[in-house]
């Protein structure tokens, strides 16, 4: 299929000239006035647009304004009898791609149409390229191979483009407001605001206001209007974070904001304002029996269960643990100015023998802490937390130490097992925590070392 061409000059020999010369190559049009020539631009995709200058009495330059502004803009080479090279210059600052002089000379004319569309089609390359890139950006912060992570992945590319309400749930520290922030760079309304609130940390009455904002003099202090959480996420995403918390008189308002209506009031006005929200909300706690306990309302609770979404805790994904540590080695090495340290073989030992009750929040800290402590080459196992510490040691109940000691004791020396767990452990050091790599090293695959490391925090 040949690319478009617009051919817009007021001379007729000049117009069938070139279209004889062109229609072997492009799809031509032609146009004798502005008019004539916007009609075109209206209606077909035209790649290329070749226009005079100067068209009759008509200035050439309004056409290459208009046809720069369009969704579906052309790449615009011009053509001058008059040697305005200013006026050229003027037109190519504003977005044109060249300009040629007449008479014009055909073979010139056709290579420079030529690169003039290898320059629209890197354009979209470009073009096509960020929106690649933004959409990458939605799961990338988001670090994790396993079998659980793959799920939630997955439901994050299924749900994120529709409008649909989102209930994540997860213990403390597993990363719900990054879910939440993927869920509104990879929906329709990325370029929109993403709002966060978080409602445990504001009393009864300061959360309404938060949410839907006040009127003047609606309480004590309230020496102005304010808008709301709602109004500033019109066009984007609201993320409500330990929505549990809310209180009951709050609860009624949020449900008719999520009705069909999507409207509510604000605090102490009586303005009826819609917004256009796409709601995600998150809560550590059981939300189904809270409804079963009387302190959550159950027509709301499947309001905001529409898609619900469920984060599983650190110590269900252990193997994912090597690729954490190692985005966070690199983040904390950075922000603090340190030098790019890896960690010993003990240390990673005692990362993997943690159950990290605090989740990826809590390994977050003690990667931080490891960075901030390290003087020598490595961070070894002294330079971690003191809780990391004794699960490195065995003082972590119910799970099973990885040693790196001398080992003396034969019933510990032929311990497969432990023998398996410490070269797990010596490779993943010495590899930075890279999966494929450490899984060369001990000659196993990527999915083999993904169990055996997961089953180092089970048995």
């Amino acid at each position: 299929m040949n690319p478009t061409l617009l051919i817009v000059d007021d001379e007729k020999h000049t117009r069938e000239g070139l279209r004889a010369s062109l229609e072997d190559s492009f799809d031509v049009y032609i146009s004798a006035d502005l008019a004539g020539a916007m009609a075109v631009l209206e209606r077909e995709q035209v790649d290329v647009l070749l226009t005079d200058l100067r068209i009759g009495a008509e200035d050439g330059m309004q056409l290459i304004e208009r046809a720069l502004g369009m969704p579906h803009r052309p790449v615009i080479v011009m053509m001058t009898a008059y040697g305005s090279v200013d006026t050229a210059v003027e037109a190519m600052r504003r977005g044109a791609y060249d300009f040629i002089s007449k008479p014009v000379n055909i073979d010139r004319l056709e290579l420079m149409l030529r690169r003039a569309l290898r320059s629209k089609e890197v354009e979209n390359e470009v073009v096509e390229l960020k929106k690649q890139v933004e959409k990458r950006f939605g799961l990338e912060r988001l670090v994790g191979e396993s079998g659980p992570m793959q799920e939630i992945y997955d439901t994050i590319k299924q749900v994120a483009p529709t409008r649909a309400t989102i209930l994540i749930q997860g213990e403390s520290g597993t990363g719900k407001e990054l879910v939440a922030q993927a869920l509104h760079a990879l929906s329709e309304r990325p370029k929109g605001k993403f709002v966060t609130v978080h409602c445990a940390a504001l009393s009864p009455q300061l959360l309404e206001s938060e949410l839907f904002g006040h009127e003047k003099g609606a309480f004590t202090g309230a020496s102005e209007r304010r808008i709301g959480r709602f109004e500033q996420a019109n066009g984007g995403t609201l993320f409500l974070d330990e929505i549990g918390e809310i209180d009951q008189a709050t609860q009624v308002k949020l449900l008719r904001v999520l009705g069909e209506e999507r409207s509510f009031e604000r605090v102490g006005g009586n303005a009826n304002i819609k917004v256009d929200v796409r709601l995600v909300a998150a809560t550590n706690k059981d939300l189904a029996k809270l409804v079963g306990e009387g302190k959550f309302r159950e027509d709301l609770y499947f309001r905001l269960n529409v898609v619900p979404l469920t984060l599983p805790p650190l110590r269900a994904r252990k193997e994912d643990l090597p690729l954490l540590v190692q985005a966070f080695l690199k983040q904390f090495s950075l922000e603090n100015g340190k030098p790019s340290r890896e960690l010993s073989a003990d240390a990673m030992q005692a990362i993997l023998s943690h159950d990290w009750p605090g989740n990826v929040r809590e390994l977050r800290t003690a990667i931080e802490h490891g960075v901030v402590m390290a003087s020598g080459a490595k961070i070894t196992m002294k330079d971690l937390p003191a809780a990391v510490r004794n699960a490195g040691r065995g003082g972590n109940p119910g799970t099973a130490p990885v040693s790196s000691a001398v080992w003396t004791g034969r019933e510990e020396r032929f311990n497969l097992h432990r023998l398996e767990d410490r070269a797990i452990a010596q490779a993943l050091a010495e590899v930075k925590g890279n999966v494929t790599q450490a899984a060369k090293r001990l000659g196993i695959s990527r999915r083999t070392l993904h169990r055996r490391i997961k089953a180092a925090g089970a048995e």
